[in-house]
């Protein structure tokens, strides 16, 4: 399970491999200079809700992974979640295509009382 970390007040746990191909969407949108919104189901025990940030070039934004190996990408995945990125809404996380796994959730966590420091 691994954390994408956006400022000081969201800390979202993913999987490692779900985290990657967010960490591949989000990258080619900054190195472009383009800001999106990226939004994600939270887990039941954070309220079941959804939560949305705002990603900019300038955002502060950490993919922290938990595995010591670096996972495989799907390139037909990405291609979806870069799909959704530009759309207005912005990314959602969809399923992986061929898969019938269902829709990624995040267990949200957020880390303003916890003192997460990017430095």
């Amino acid at each position: 399970m691994g954390k994408f970390l956006c400022g000081s007040h969201i800390a979202v746990e993913f999987d490692d491999r779900v985290l990657a191909h967010i960490q591949v969407v989000i990258g080619a949108k900054l190195r472009r200079g383009e800001s999106m919104l990226f939004s994600w189901r939270d887990s039941p025990d954070a309220g079941d809700g959804r939560t949305t940030v705002w990603i900019h070039p300038l955002s502060d934004v950490v993919f922290k992974y938990y595995g010591h190996r670096k996972p495989a990408v799907n390139p037909e995945w990405v291609d979806a979640m870069m799909l959704e990125a530009n759309k207005p809404g912005g990314l959602q996380l969809i399923e992986e295509p061929g898969q019938n796994a269902p829709r990624p959730v995040a267990h949200h966590n957020p880390i303003a009382a916890s003192g997460f420091s990017a430095s």
